[in-house]
Parts: C-alpha cells; structure tokens; sequence
C-alpha cells in the first residue's frame, strides 16, 4: 500500500489544489469600503473576494480586487448626519437606485461560496429580499448607546445571517437572545486605523499639534474653513502646528481655497503619503493621505467631523472637538454622545466656539489626557477582523 504525503500519494502526481472559495464583500458607505479593503487585504489564499461598494466609486478596492454590481450615487453620499437625508435622497433619484442593486444581488445569489455585508442593516435587507441566506454581517453602524435591534429587524437578521459581529457586547446579546449567533470580537474601526510614514516630528515648530478631520463629504472644504479659522485665532503661546488628513476624493486645492491660501504639492523625496501642504500667510497645514494613525498619535489634540475617522482618533485616545451645525440630527448627536462621553467635545460650528474649546484643552494636558483615556475605554481595541476571518475561512 502505498502511503500518503504532503502532497498525496507517495511517488504519484501532486493532488490538485482545492479551488478557493469565492466571496462577495458588500459595502456601503466610504468609511465601509475602507473596512472592507483592509479584510481583504488579509484574507488567506483560499478565498478569493470580489467587492460590491454600493455606494460610490469603491476607490479603497483600487488595485486590490475585481470590484463588481452598479454604482449608486445619493445626494446625500450616504451620510445620516444632517436630518431630511433620506427624504432629499428620494426626491433627487435616489429610489431608482435600488431595482439594479437588488437585481445584481439576485444574479449573484448562486454565483458565490459566502456573502459578507459591512455596515448598516440595508444590506443584509438587500440579502434577505433577493434570497440570500447563511451570510456574515458586520454590523459597523450600531453602538450599543442608542437603540437596539428591533424585532422585524431581528427575524430578517435570523433568516438571513448565520454570525453577526456586532460593535458593542450589548448589542450582540440583544440578539443572541433571539437565537441569533451573534459575536462582540472589538472594534472594527481599531482594526483598520491606516498609518504610513510620515515624519511629523520633524515638521513640527511649536511644540503641540492638532491634526483636522474635515471628512470626505462634499462640505469638507466648509468645515475646514471653520476648523483653521478657529485655530488660527488661538492667543500665543498655545499655538500648534497643523496637520490634516485628507480623505479620499477630497482634493488640496479646494480646501487650500476655501481659507484664501496656496495649495503647494509635495516635493522630491517626500514620502508616499505626503499629500502636499497648504499655505495661509506664515502659517502651513502639513496634509497625508493614509496616514491617520500616524496623525493623530503624532497630535495632542484632533478636531474631526469624519465619522470613522474621528472614531478611530477617539480610540487611539485623543479627544475630539466637533461641530454642530444647523440641520444636523439631533437624535443621532444624543447617540453618539452617549457612546463617546467627555471624549468628544460638541461646540456651535462658529471660528469663535472652536478657539474657546481650543483653548481649553490645549491649555490642559492632564484634561486632555483624562478625556483620551475615557474614549479608549469607550470604543474598545482591536480584533475584530481575524474574528471574521476565522469564520469565513472555516
């Protein structure tokens, strides 16, 4: 009798490589997509992914995977922020968005071994209304600091997904208790903070620095006026240097003219995320791309209106000032407060309101610090993402 080897039996031909499972990775939203690219980016051989981003170009998948199913564009580019979204989504075409989605998902239904969904609860009722069962969904909306799942949400979730991973140990009770194998593994976001090289220390001139999160939305360049207006009307002594991160699709010329400076590229020999600097009389704002983590753990202090961004600064414990401005939800404001605590600081979107809150943070390290801590503890660490892989690949 012949004796199996590694790779078969022995002295025959090698056994033929199993064929790798094929996934479909459905995202909405950019802040998604970029949580999506970076799982695939780490799944195993055996699985080969393609990405469905329902939202927008799917850029994060450049380079990285097939990118598959219709582009939707929404007025609102998928944020909930402001209130009256949805019904300004409907108004301007956004209903004509869903029939060719639902109709790649039904083509898609048989085409694939496994089917993840990350975000909200649209997609996995987008699944259950084309027949889709059995999928993993990562759930990166809900904290667990507002409202639970409901209970037509709960029986579509029971029907349609085999493991939730959910993003607070609350949430993922609530429906385990409705026999529902749902799993609280961390955070997500912590998972796929995105750092590069980027030497800070040698930009910096006066000892603190703020790094700025205007966003990805088509009011970056707004916020950002806000932003530096108020840092830039800061009393001597606490003055910082300016650091941003600039999103995806948001481009250095037109935050540069938004506040009356020059948007200058980067020079030879930057490094890779070097996105260039803007300059505004004496002062410059030293930009990356890629590298938030880099920036904020390099920052005293963020001010941010990004969603996962300034969850993700949150977590890497600097505390976060932010702006509320007219229209803005005010139940998801109540939410989100609720989950981020002292950590985040909501001022009126006014240069004035964000000088004052600065200020007193800058000019406090132990408050600083204790509000860092306070959001560290909020959002919780990593690993979230070797959690779904081990399911996926299992």
């Amino acid at each position: 009798m012949r004796r199996l080897s590694a790779t078969g039996l022995a002295g025959s031909e090698p056994m033929p490589a199993a064929p790798a499972r094929r996934l479909l990775v459905i995202s909405n939203g950019m802040g998604e997509d970029s949580i999506a690219a970076a799982l695939i980016a780490r799944l195993p051989a055996s699985i080969h992914a393609e990405a469905y981003p329902t939202l927008g170009p799917g850029a994060a998948f450049d380079g990285l995977c097939s990118v598959v199913g219709p582009r939707a564009e929404l007025a609102s580019q998928g944020s909930r922020v402001k209130a009256g979204t949805v019904a300004r989504d409907v108004a301007t075409g956004g209903l004509a968005t869903i029939p060719p989605g639902l109709t790649f998902l039904r083509q898609a239904r048989n085409a694939y071994d496994r089917v993840l969904v990350i975000g909200d609860m649209m997609g996995v009722l987008g699944c259950w209304l084309t027949g889709h069962a059995g999928i993993v969904w990562l759930d990166v909306y809900r904290t667990g600091h507002g409202r639970l799942y409901g209970g037509l949400e709960k029986a579509i979730t029971r029907r349609t997904c085999a493991t939730v991973f959910c993003r607070s140990a609350r949430l993922a009770e609530s429906l385990a208790k409705g026999g529902i194998d749902a799993r609280f593994a961390g955070n997500v976001m912590m998972d796929t903070v995105p750092r590069a090289p980027f030497a800070m220390a040698e930009r910096l001139r006066r000892g603190r620095a703020v790094t700025l999160l205007p966003g990805s939305r088509a009011d970056a360049a707004e916020i950002f006026s806000i932003q530096l207006r108020g840092l830039l009307a800061l009393p001597e002594g606490l003055e910082p240097d300016f650091f941003l991160a600039l999103a995806d699709g948001v481009e250095l010329g037109a935050l540069a003219a938004a506040v009356g400076g020059v948007a200058v590229p980067p020079g030879p020999g930057a490094e890779a995320a070097d996105a260039g600097r803007i300059v505004v009389g004496e002062h410059e704002i030293h930009c990356a791309r890629g590298a938030l983590g880099t920036l904020v753990e390099g920052s005293d202090l963020v001010l941010g209106q990004a969603g996962t961004a300034v969850t993700q600064a949150i977590g890497l414990g600097r505390p976060v000032i932010h702006l509320m401005r007219q229209g803005d939800r005010r139940k998801r404001l109540i939410e989100e407060t609720a989950m981020f605590g002292e950590a985040r600081l909501t001022v009126a979107a006014t240069p004035e309101a964000v000088t004052d809150a600065a200020a007193r943070l800058l000019g406090d390290d132990a408050e600083r610090a204790r509000r860092g801590a306070i959001g560290q503890a909020r959002i919780g660490g990593p690993g979230a993402i070797a959690a779904v892989i081990a399911v996926l690949a299992g």
